[in-house]
């Protein structure tokens, strides 16, 4: 992670530009398999989106299907890269962590005034819920695609069974990823969240409002500012107070040998 404090520019990086890739190359291809998925449908013609500049092509069954199939394989390539890739590197902080869920519902009553909103970290308890949720719509879309797509190509032959449970289930949750994508857009509504936008599109945010709001991730990336050695001076000692050192006379207290043996003789 390249989470980094600007404090000159009063920013916070909190997503870096492979990050922003990851974002945008689902999100884009997500609206663009939500345009073509409708206008697979005979609805081109009967609600005149035809006469919409630039979508002249959306009565044409085969060139919406292979539209979406190409924004499929962009989808499901950053999909699985976002996995593995934060995955092996261990990052968790989008995983859902215990009392998720109560401390959504507070934070949810903050929005509107009732209480405030507890100290949070890098992710709000309810992104860290809809994360995961989100994660599994697209599983099954990618799963229940796949074996459409697999049929459309090489069997076309496959089970009436198959075709139709696969089918039922790629509508589903292709109606719960449009509800959603407008629940994301509604959370970007709230004027509590409007800082946020800026790191949707720069990977960075306002440094008083991460303090504000993310203190916890905040202190977690922090420098931490060493406390400088303490320093003793030494005050030199008056001349009147040295201590008295003895002279040395050279002369060893102790005999020496010469002495013993003259001492022996005698």
């Amino acid at each position: 992670m390249a989470e980094k404090i600007l404090a000159e520019k009063n920013l916070v990086i909190r997503h870096n530009v492979l990050e922003l890739i990851e974002h945008w190359a689902i999100a884009i291809s997500g609206l663009v398999l939500l345009l073509t998925g409708i206008f697979e449908l005979p609805v081109g013609k009967r609600y005149y989106i035809i006469n919409v500049p630039g979508l002249g092509w959306s009565a044409d069954f085969i060139t919406s299907l292979y539209l979406h199939y190409a924004a499929a394989l962009v989808f499901t390539g950053a999909a699985m890269f976002h996995v593995f890739y934060h995955g092996f590197r261990g990052e968790k902080g989008l995983l859902p962590q215990k009392g998720d869920f109560s401390e959504s519902i507070t934070v949810i009553k903050s929005l509107f005034g009732f209480g405030e909103e507890p100290p949070m970290r890098k992710y709000l308890p309810e992104q860290r819920l809809v994360f995961v949720g989100m994660a599994f719509i697209i599983l099954m879309l990618i799963i229940s695609g796949f074996v459409k797509t697999y049929k459309n190509i090489y069997a076309p032959d496959m089970s009436y069974a198959v075709v139709l449970l696969s089918t039922w289930i790629h509508n589903i949750f292709f109606i719960l990823f449009f509800l959603a994508f407008l629940a994301h857009m509604a959370a970007i509504a709230l004027r509590p969240n409007w800082p946020m936008v800026r790191g949707i599109f720069t990977g960075k945010v306002n440094l008083d409002y991460a303090r504000h709001r993310h203190s916890l991730w905040l202190a977690e990336i922090e420098p931490v500012q060493e406390t400088p050695p303490v320093v003793v001076e030494e005050k030199p000692i008056p001349s009147d107070q040295e201590p008295e050192i003895a002279a040395d006379t050279g002369e060893n207290d102790l005999p020496s040998e010469a002495n013993e043996h003259e001492q022996i003789n005698e």
